[in-house]
């Protein structure tokens, strides 16, 4: 059975996954997608960790610890990204990231 911290953190992780999966989908509808070139591989990284660490946490990987950290930086990075965009696409991912870095950390500490 999974401890709530894993329960958190990996609603976290998906909440994220889904919330860079959309804002990548968004990006790439902009006029000016080129602008947006940053934003969307950062946007297929998180989902992509973040959906890696969610099933890390599900089969209790014994690198679980290893990846959250990870997915925390990935985050991080694509949360800053989101936030130099003023679509609202952007800005409600920006949110979801910075959420899930925050208890990918919680998670490791």
């Amino acid at each position: 059975m999974l401890n709530q911290q894993y329960k958190d953190c990996i609603q976290a992780c998906l909440e994220c996954m889904e919330a860079c999966n959309t804002c990548y989908h968004a990006c790439l509808k902009e006029d000016d997608v080129a602008m947006m070139s940053n934003c969307i591989r950062l946007d297929r990284e998180c989902a992509d960790i973040c959906g890696f660490a969610a099933k890390a946490m599900q089969s209790n990987s014994p690198f679980a610890e290893q990846i959250c950290k990870l997915c925390a930086d990935i985050c991080e990075a694509c949360g800053q990204e989101c936030q130099k965009h003023e679509h609202e696409h952007c800005k409600n991912c920006a949110d979801s990231c910075f959420k899930c870095a925050e208890a990918c950390r919680q998670m490791v500490s």
